[in-house]
């Protein structure tokens, strides 16, 4: 904080960032896009702790690479095109937000061991405190939303 004196700035201790920390990436989903999300993600994770002081325990940044994995891919395989990764985070939660260019929306099936396949948004509903789908004027983009109070 920095209190202003005589039009001086006065050093008071630490400032706060009151904007969420922001980072985006765009992928052509070329062979390694996924894991270049997860390693941009991994990245956005240790830049939230630095600048942020946010307590991201091993368990929570291996939950939140996990529902980028699942919907970078979900994007990778049902998108006619490129796709965009946003993250965004504080010191309580961070959201992950996935654009493509397909309008098709994701479905979430009924929990089944016996399926094969098709359990990407049970994982990441299972990891996720809140999960929002919406169509956009390019496709559809998928938020998911991690608190990091959970354990």
């Amino acid at each position: 904080m920095t209190e202003h004196l005589d039009g001086a700035g006065i050093p008071t201790g630490f400032d706060v960032p009151v904007e969420p920390l922001r980072r985006a990436a765009h992928y052509t989903g070329a062979p390694g896009s996924i894991a270049e999300a997860r390693a941009f993600a991994g990245s956005f994770l240790e830049q939230l702790r630095t600048e942020w002081c946010a307590d991201v325990d091993a368990r929570t940044h291996d939950g939140i690479l996990l529902v980028v994995s699942e919907l970078v891919t979900n994007a990778d395989r049902h998108s006619n095109g490129p796709y965009i990764l946003e993250m965004e985070g504080t010191v309580g939660e961070v959201a992950v937000v996935v654009y493509d260019s397909s309008v098709a929306l994701p479905q979430r099936f009924p929990k089944d061991p016996e399926r094969i396949g098709r359990h990407g948004l049970e994982i990441v509903h299972a990891l996720a405190a809140e999960i929002d789908v919406e169509r956009v004027p390019v496709g559809k983009r998928v938020r998911a939303v991690v608190d990091l109070g959970r354990k």
